[in-house]
């Protein structure tokens, strides 16, 4: 077989192991990995990649970004041109998007919109899960979604004033039908009613002025999320249907899912970066709002719970719940941190967080790495083993990191579209020195060559298990 490219001399990392191994690429396709393939191939002048004293990870799967997303008054600042580019510059080849249908708008109306937003600029291959905002109308359309290769829809327990919540009964009957039509259901888990009353309660002028965007994290204590979390635990246990929870950010709501686990509940869950690395301090800083996010950074306990978890195997997926916003949009809360835009940048920072923090930190290994960044997000959102995977007919996604270059974060070089990040000045090892996106060299010395339009809608398969 010929060859176009062969990536040599290089570490290649697989959730179950390391190999001084070759990586040829035929196409958009890896053709094999091996011993020798470098030397055989430059003869019939293939482009030899030198990836000596480098790790080669299969590109990162971000299951959960949220690109051009209208919220909270404004629309969030990366769309599918810098934010699939800072992805790229971050080693992530994958992203799934979140549809979200109006009231009115039926699922695959919302769908075709997320496709316009997409063509012509996504620099990655990329997916949707699909939300549901009307239920009585939605989850009818639930198992057409599934057999069109979008096998996941998610549902709010919060954002009632977005028109966007679901309640108990809607989430067990969302259940019902993924577990009958082979999919699954993503919950954003918080406790509504009791959120809104106590933003209520502290929603006055003496307390904004004294206390500012800490007011954010004084209203979301630990137990909103948790209980949340037990409760649509209760629902899945008892319809049996696939349950994925997202951005889970406690300790406790890692205890939970850990319980249920162990007595057979069909349910998973992710955490995102920004929580095993930022904690609610960040409030008490001038500029604290920036950091508002939804749910929002806990406590340095929640942190090491969630490592513990990630470690264990409860917490199976890392990822980043992007939603960027410019220092200009944070602004618009003047004062009112219910009206901060929530969200923050973090794509192109993911994996250098996790491998900097976590890797080079002793907290997890590199093959945990490539299990909870690339080959359990593939498997359990259906993708595996077209993508997380470096293995002979999967797509050549691939990111080369040099293990011992560390980068001084600096968002005025990023490809993120925003002017601030949450890690300004952090010096991370991990960014992409080079990324290839089906066979296409996208990323060369850390800097984006790729081009808009490179990117691929990826139909996925039937949710697996990591």
């Amino acid at each position: 077989m010929s060859f176009d490219t062969v990536i040599g001399g290089g570490t290649v990392v697989s959730a179950d192991g390391l190999a001084k191994a070759d990586v040829a690429i035929a196409g958009e396709r890896i053709a094999a990995v091996g011993k020798g393939l470098a030397r055989q191939a430059a003869a019939n002048g293939a482009t030899i990649v030198d990836a000596a004293g480098m790790y080669v990870l299969p590109g990162a799967v971000d299951v959960h970004v949220h690109l051009a997303m209208p919220f909270c008054g404004t629309v969030s600042s990366d769309d599918y041109n810098t934010g699939t580019r800072a992805a790229a510059r971050g080693g992530v080849t994958t992203l799934i998007d979140f549809v979200i249908p109006t009231r009115d708008e039926s699922l695959q109306s919302a769908v075709d919109r997320w496709h316009a937003k997409a063509a012509g600029k996504a620099c990655v291959d990329y997916s949707f899960h699909v939300c549901i905002t009307n239920p009585p109308r939605h989850i009818p359309e639930i198992p057409a979604l599934i057999k069109s290769g979008l096998p996941t829809v998610k549902e709010f327990m919060i954002y009632a004033s977005q028109g966007w919540q679901s309640d108990d009964a809607a989430i067990y009957e969302t259940l019902e039908v993924v577990r009958k039509h082979g999919g699954m259901l993503l919950v954003h888990a918080e406790s509504a009613r009791v959120l809104d009353a106590l933003i209520e309660r502290r929603h006055n002028e003496a307390e904004m002025a004294r206390y500012g965007a800490r007011l954010h994290t004084m209203t979301r204590p630990n137990f909103i999320e948790a209980e949340a979390i037990q409760r649509v635990i209760t629902w899945a246990e008892a319809t049996g249907g696939r349950l994925y929870i997202v951005h889970m950010s406690t300790g406790d709501g890692a205890d939970l899912v850990a319980a249920a686990q162990d007595r057979g509940v069909d349910v998973l869950a992710e955490t995102c970066a920004q929580y095993l690395v930022l904690d609610d301090s960040v409030f008490h800083r001038r500029d604290g709002h920036l950091y508002a996010t939804c749910p929002q950074l806990k406590k340095k306990d929640d942190q090491q719970r969630l490592w513990r978890g990630l470690k264990r195997g409860e917490v199976s997926v890392i990822s980043t719940d992007t939603c960027s916003f410019t220092r200009e949009q944070k602004a618009m809360w003047a004062g009112d941190w219910t009206k901060i835009p929530m969200g923050m940048p973090g794509l192109e920072t993911l994996l250098p967080i996790v491998y900097t923090h976590g890797v080079l930190a002793k907290r997890m290994t590199i093959k945990d790495l490539v299990a909870k960044l690339c080959t359990n997000p593939a498997k359990i959102m259906g993708l595996y083993p077209r993508k997380g995977v470096i293995a002979a007919g999967s797509d050549a996604d691939i990111a080369i990191i040099d293990p011992r270059r560390r980068i001084k974060v600096d968002h005025r070089k990023m490809e993120t579209n925003t002017d601030w990040s949450p890690f300004q000045g952090w010096p991370l090892a991990g960014f992409a020195a080079k990324t290839f996106s089906r066979g296409r060299l996208i990323v060369d010395d850390y800097r984006f060559v790729g081009r808009n339009g490179h990117g691929r809608f990826q139909p996925r398969s039937a949710p697996g298990r990591p």
